[in-house]
């Protein structure tokens, strides 16, 4: 309830702002975090293992950025967030509407790592055909979506979300095992997430978060039926500490269920 309570304050701007413009959003060396979590993804997708149907991006927030090389091998993207107004920006972005948050820079960086030389509006473009639909959910809900996706799907991506919408460690260990239920067996799970962060912040909302250490993101995936296959981590430097949140650090875990 408090953590309900805590979001209806939450400000899709001023969270994009706090994180997805620099200094964080700083493309010109790869020590910076974005370019790091936006690495992740593309090497994972490089290997060409995860594609089919239908991906599910679980609480995208406000954000498009996680997609990006997901797009490229998949027919449907399903995007979720249990708040309209993330909901609202993200559909705004979709739509092509003026004054959507200009994500422009970070589709130019995923074309350059990828190095496909192909033109950033063409995954752009891409990327807005197959953002299919953009759904509410409830990650404390053993079935979140509200009844089963059907088919499940093929893989499931969540960016900083359960860590952040979790009371407690066991409240993440069965918000991890709720949103396994939307994928099919055998199928690729990608997290992004915070390592050490207590709290962030989004305009007038301080929202609190599950501190997380690597071995936690370890027992919660095998505790939700997940094999882990890889496990990165990311230390986030003195620079980018701004006061926005005390994050130490990010990982990306990619798991099979």
């Amino acid at each position: 309830a408090a953590l309900r309570e805590g979001y209806e304050h939450f400000d899709p701007r001023a969270y994009l702002r706090n994180n997805y413009l620099p200094p964080r959003a700083d493309f010109s060396s790869e020590e910076f975090v974005v370019p790091w979590k936006l690495r992740c993804l593309a090497e994972t997708f490089a290997s060409g293992e995860i594609r089919g149907r239908t991906l599910i991006d679980v609480g995208s927030g406000p954000t498009i950025y996680q997609l990006l090389s997901a797009c490229d091998h998949f027919e449907e993207i399903v995007a979720t967030d249990y708040l309209a107004v993330n909901r609202e920006e993200l559909g705004r972005w979709a739509r092509g509407e003026p004054g959507a948050f200009d994500w422009s820079p970070f589709i130019q960086h995923v074309c350059k790592i990828e190095g496909r030389g192909e033109p950033w509006q063409d995954k752009e473009r891409r990327l807005r055909q197959r953002l299919r639909r953009i759904l509410p959910i409830d990650v404390h809900r053993p079935e979140p979506l509200g009844a089963p996706l059907r088919p499940p799907a093929d893989a499931l991506l969540s960016a900083f979300c359960l860590e952040a919408v979790s009371p407690d460690r066991a409240a993440f260990v069965r918000a991890l095992a709720h949103v396994g239920n939307l994928l099919r067996p055998g199928g690729h799970a990608l997290l992004l997430g915070a390592l050490g962060e207590s709290f962030y912040l989004a305009g007038p909302a301080r929202l609190p978060v599950v501190p997380l250490e690597e071995s936690d993101v370890r027992e919660a995936l095998a505790a939700a039926g997940f094999a882990l296959r890889e496990l990165r981590s990311y230390a986030m430097p003195p620079a980018l500490r701004t006061g926005v949140d005390d994050v130490d650090g990010v990982f990306f875990a990619h798991a099979q269920k």
